[in-house]
C-alpha cells in the first residue's frame, strides 16, 4: 500500500483477481504466496475474459482451430454412442427453437459430444474448462421468447450442426473438418457483422 500509493481495499481487489486467475495462494492466517509455474491451474476462460466483442471473436478463433481438428477426429473415431447423444442434443436444439426459446445448452451439449467422439479426454477436458459461456449466445441469453427472426437464425446455425453431424455419421474426415470450420466461421462473421444471437 506505501509503495504504491493505494488503499487496502485497492490491494484487496488486486489479490482476489490473482487468486481467481491461480497465480497466487492465499493460506488463511498465514498469508498470499506465488504458486509455482508447476502449481498452475488447469487452461479455462473466465466470464470476465469474454467482456467485450473483440474477446468473444478471439475465443472463436481459438475454437475455430481446435473444434476444427477435433471434427476430423470425430469423424475417424466416433462410436455410436457419440451419434446417440449427437442426435439427442440436434432434436433437444431443434425442440426448443420451436417452443420460442434459445438452445445454448443443447448446443454447448452437440459441441462437448463432437468432441468426445475424438476418444482423446484431451479435446473433452478442453470443452469443460470452457463450459456454456464457450457459445456467444449464452452470455447475450434472454429469457423472452424468440423473436421470428431469432428462431430463423437458430435454424440455420442447427443446420450447420446437421452438416458436422452428417460428416461424423459417414466418417468422411474432411467434410467434417469443412463443415466445422464453416460453422464457427460463420458464427465469427456473423459477430463480426453485430447479427444479433451470435454462435
Amino acid at each position: 500500500m506505501e509503495r504504491f500509493g493505494v488503499s487496502r481495499t485497492v490491494v484487496r481487489e488486486a489479490l482476489s483477481r490473482l487468486q481467481a486467475g491461480g497465480l497466487v495462494e492465499t493460506r488463511h492466517g498465514v498469508g498470499t504466496f506465488v504458486r509455482l509455474p508447476d502449481d498452475s491451474p488447469p487452461f479455462r476462460v473466465s466470464p470476465d475474459q469474454l467482456g467485450t466483442l473483440r474477446e468473444v471473436i478471439a475465443l472463436l478463433e481459438f475454437r475455430i482451430s481446435v473444434e476444427t481438428e477435433a471434427a476430423a477426429l470425430a469423424a475417424a473415431r466416433r462410436q455410436s454412442e457419440n451419434l446417440a447423444e449427437m442426435r439427442l442434443a440436434l432434436d433437444e436444439f431443434s425442440q426448443a427453437v420451436e417452443a420460442g426459446r434459445d438452445a445454448v445448452s443443447a448446443d454447448y451439449r452437440f459441441h462437448s459430444e463432437v468432441a468426445r467422439a475424438t476418444q482423446n479426454t484431451h479435446f473433452t477436458d478442453l470443452m469443460k474448462s470452457l463450459g456454456l459461456g464457450v457459445i456467444p449466445r449464452a452470455r447475450l441469453e434472454n429469457p423472452a421468447p424468440l423473436s421470428a427472426e431469432r428462431q430463423a437464425y437458430l435454424r440455420r446455425v442447427n443446420l450447420e450442426h446437421e452438416s458436422i453431424y452428417n460428416a461424423v455419421a459417414e466418417q468422411d474426415v474432411e467434410a467434417a473438418r469443412a463443415a466445422m470450420r464453416t460453422h464457427l466461421s460463420n458464427s465469427r462473421d456473423r459477430l463480426r457483422r453485430g447479427e444479433a444471437g451470435q454462435g
